[in-house]
Parts: structure tokens; sequence; C-alpha cells
């Protein structure tokens, strides 16, 4: 079997919540979720911390993704130790104990055609 796969770190650079959503809650809520995968044996303990143009950051936020496990975790149920606030443009570090691989997602549903998004975090 090959070796673990994924980094420590990960950037995302570009983050927003839209403030609105068209469409029945909550599938169909504008949102943004980080997608990390831990391929590896041992569970993975993941923290992100937001940046923003305007203000000093906000964070840890800790979660843990299961070995063998992925997790798909919106930014809009973040709440501890701070909402993530809708509307404002944010970056996100996330950092792992074990190797990890992380997508962005959003979507964005303000108009009745939908938007969605998903690219690759940056690994540094």
């Amino acid at each position: 079997m090959p070796g673990p796969i994924g980094h420590h770190r990960w950037a995302i650079a570009e983050g927003y919540i839209p403030k609105a959503s068209n469409g029945p809650e909550p599938e169909m809520t504008s949102h943004e979720t980080v997608c990390i995968l831990n391929a590896g044996d041992t569970d993975a303990q993941v923290t992100l911390t937001i940046y923003f143009s305007d203000r000093e950051p906000i964070g840890p936020y800790r979660l843990t993704v299961g070995a063998r496990r992925t997790l798909h975790q919106r930014f809009n149920d973040l709440d501890k130790p701070a909402a993530v606030p809708r509307g404002t443009d944010y970056a996100c570090i996330i950092e792992s104990d074990q190797p990890v691989v992380v997508q962005h997602t959003r979507l964005d549903s303000r108009q009745s055609e939908n938007a969605l998004l998903t690219t690759m975090a940056y690994p540094g």
C-alpha cells in the first residue's frame, strides 16, 4: 500500500458566504464548504483559521477527521470561537497533524439559477 496522501497545511485564498439564498433550506442555503479527506490510518486533528482584509483573524476552529474518512464542513456552521460572517471576503488556513487533502466548494443560490464553484486548496 502506498504512503499517506496529502499535506499538513493548506490555504483557501478566496472565501465568501453570500448573505441571501433561494430555494429550500438547508439544501439550497448559500454556503461554503471545506472538504477534507483523511485517507490515512490515524484520525486527523485539524484547525482552521479565518483571515480578513480589515480585521484580525478568528480561530482556531477545531475539527477531527476520522481515519479513512472524509468531512464536509460548512463554514456557515462554524460558530466557536465566532461565527464566520456572511457577505464578507475571507481566506482560510487549514492545518492538520496528519496528511490530508482539502477541497473548497461554494453554493451561491442568491438567484434561482444557482452557481456552484469548487477548487482544490493550495498545499503549503
